[in-house]
This record gives structure tokens, sequence and C-alpha cells, in this order.
């Protein structure tokens, strides 16, 4: 009986992180590579083309034009911090503990899609553009994101949240309470 109550025993859970294995791969880098490039294109459009049309823009689309222009330029000032600190440290430059401090100071949550700005379709077609793209990128960086605080936290209330898990350990419940 010893060796078949031990496939009772409950089984140690190793989950495989996505977050984790996501900052070594060749996707992080694609990932990396298109927020910087977001930076870089919104950053050119702004200081050029947007200037101008911002010119061109009624007085309330104007101000729509502004206030949606500094959240673009925070949201992706905040991604592109995440991206660096994730690739810093991948490669060893920083630590856990650092990585953690310097995460802690951004501002990444849900701050409303596009469908919150009440003059949206009104806002130059490019800066749309660039708005949906960094609310799209926000949106696979916050998953990872959590992915890789419950990994980093020690959180073991993922394992308690795998059903299939909660059912072999109410099994092993039932089973134990039938031969006590």
């Amino acid at each position: 009986m010893g060796s078949k109550a031990s496939l009772w025993e409950k089984p140690s859970v190793d989950v495989v992180s996505f977050g984790e294995h996501l900052a070594g791969s060749e996707h992080f880098e694609a990932i990396y590579r298109h927020g910087m490039e977001l930076v870089e294109q919104t950053a050119a459009y702004l200081d050029g083309p947007g200037r101008q049309e911002a010119k061109q823009l009624s007085s309330s689309v104007a101000l729509t034009y502004s206030t949606e222009s500094m959240r673009l330029t925070a949201r992706l000032l905040d991604l592109a911090s995440w991206l660096l600190i994730q690739r810093s440290l991948r490669d060893g430059d920083i630590t856990e503990e650092e990585a953690r401090r310097k995460r802690a100071r951004l501002k990444l949550r849900v701050s409303g899609k596009p469908s919150h700005i009440s003059n949206f379709s009104e806002l130059p077609p490019r800066l749309q553009q660039l708005i949906n793209q960094s609310f799209a990128l926000s949106d696979r960086i916050m998953r990872i994101d959590r992915s890789l605080h419950q990994v980093r936290a020690g959180d073991d209330t993922q394992a308690a949240r795998n059903p299939v898990a909660a059912q072999i350990a109410e099994l092993q419940a039932a089973f134990n309470a039938a031969i006590r």
C-alpha cells in the first residue's frame, strides 16, 4: 500500500511561466523592437507631421489632440521603460531586486481605449493609428508583466487556480477520507 499511497501524494506543481520564457525568446526581441520602433515613429510624427496637422484642427479637437498625444507619450515611455528593464534583467545588467524596484515606479495600467475619447474619429488618422498600436502593445506587455510578477513573487496561488490541481486535491481528500 505504501507505493500506491505515493500516487495520491500531492504532486509538486511546476508551472511553466510564459512570461519568464518569453523574456529570453526571439518573440521578446520582436516585441522589444516593435515597442522601440513605435516610440521612434510616435516621436517623429508628433515632432513633424503631427505638429502641422494639429494646427489645422478645431479648438475642441486640438485640445483632444494635445491631451491624447501627452497620454500616448507617457504610455509609450512606461512601455519602453518596462521593455528596457526586462532586457537588462535578462542580460544580467540588473538584479531581480533592481528590476522589481524599477518596475514599481512604472505606471503600467489599463488607461482606457480609444472609445473613451469623445472625438477620437476627428483626430488625424496617423495619431489614431499610433494610439491604437500603443494600446495593443500595452495589452501585450501587461499580460506578460502579470505572468512575470506571479513567478517572481513566488505566487503559489497559481497552482490553486489550476482546475486540474484543484480536482486532484479534491480527489485526494475524498480518497483519504474514505480510507480512514
